[in-house]
């Protein structure tokens, strides 16, 4: 399509660079800003700036945060002694949507993946080791993707922990093979973590 405006092409290019946004969809963001005060496109632009200046990782889970502890590392009440393993934020969003898990995270920002260059050493691998090796977990779930990836990475980890004195558990398979947790029903999700298994039991089916 051809646009009469060099700065509404811009604009339109910038959209359109984000991951799942069309041409025709970044066109109309473009114009409907357009459309808004000078004041209302400054604070959308100002609040992405604050994303990139002011968002950290928590230096305890990666989970991302407004200050050096998360909110949930940070929070007395939840339990300190157990851990969920998961891909990144929206599985932490997902899981903490069923009101079912009271324990604490670790953010390994992705699954082993040979095909795509991603090594265990690109993952927030050793950080977890290091995490258990201090004493105090009693139980590591896991809840990856039930992908290639994700089983991939869970088996990794398990040869990992299992030096460890610490519980290895994984979701029930009430998830089902190939599902992401962030497009799971949030009762689904639910009862698979209530349910979960002893990871060693997954490994005979």
């Amino acid at each position: 399509m051809e646009i009469p405006s060099a700065y509404l092409q811009e604009a339109v290019n910038q959209f359109a660079s984000l991951p799942g946004v069309g041409r025709k969809t970044a066109l109309r963001l473009a114009l409907f800003l357009l459309k808004q005060s000078n004041d209302e496109v400054k604070q959308f632009g100002q609040a992405f700036l604050n994303l990139k200046e002011h968002v950290q990782f928590c230096k305890q889970c990666h989970n991302i945060s407004d200050e050096p502890l998360c909110s949930i590392c940070n929070n007395p009440k939840r339990d300190q002694e157990q851990i969920c393993i998961v891909e990144d934020l929206k599985d932490i969003l997902a899981i903490e949507s069923t009101q079912q898990f009271t324990g604490t995270y670790h953010v390994l920002g992705g699954n082993i993946s040979p095909l795509d260059g991603i090594g265990p050493t690109d993952l927030n691998i050793e950080s977890l080791l290091e995490r258990v090796s201090t004493g105090g977990i009693k139980e590591i779930i896991l809840a990856l993707s039930t992908t290639m990836e994700g089983d991939t990475t869970n088996f990794y980890l398990y040869k990992k922990l299992s030096s460890f004195d610490v519980k290895v558990t994984t979701l029930a398979r009430g998830v089902a093979i190939g599902d992401e947790l962030e497009y799971i029903d949030e009762v689904t999700l639910g009862r698979s973590l209530v349910n979960r298994l002893p990871y060693e039991s997954s490994l005979k089916h």
